[in-house]
């Protein structure tokens, strides 16, 4: 028997739904410096696709789950063989929720890695850093001037 879970919208999803769960290395800009961080954060199928094809990403590795394995009421659970001083993404349980109606919409995806098992032969690389608490500042030197004739009809 399958339960749903009492998270906000998700009486289409289950317990034993799948779910794939990465384990990314991640930056944090603090001053002047840049510290390293692990983060646990879903996977959606279309992610799992390209990183399974060889794309430089974040993901050091990945473990196929359920729902009701990384989800209790509305706390996440840390999955097994993830290092203890991993911390979860914002919104990992609405995250995750969106994920698995991922690996619904294409249950082929669901065979790159099966439940229980872990993947960690992804193409990681840090070279591209993610940072976390970047802010994006627009200026109005960042404008770019435009011919006068742009938008007239000659």
């Amino acid at each position: 028997m399958t339960t749903s879970f009492s998270y906000p919208n998700t009486t289409d999803l289950a317990s034993d739904d799948y779910l794939v769960v990465g384990l990314a290395t991640c930056f944090i800009k603090d001053d002047n410096e840049v510290h390293q961080v692990k983060i646990v954060e879903p996977i959606p199928s279309a992610a799992l696709e390209a990183i399974v094809k060889g794309i430089p990403t974040s993901y050091e590795m990945a473990i196929a789950t359920t729902m009701g394995t990384v989800i209790a009421g509305d706390t996440p659970q840390l999955p097994d063989g993830f290092p203890i001083e991993a911390q979860f993404c914002d919104d990992f349980v609405y995250r995750a929720t969106a994920a698995a109606r991922t690996y619904k919409a294409k249950p082929v995806a669901q065979t790159h890695i099966s439940v229980g098992s872990n993947r960690n032969d992804f193409n990681h690389s840090t070279e591209r850093k993610r940072v976390l608490n970047s802010e994006r500042i627009v200026r109005t030197e960042d404008n770019v001037k435009q011919h006068e004739h742009t938008h007239k009809v000659l």
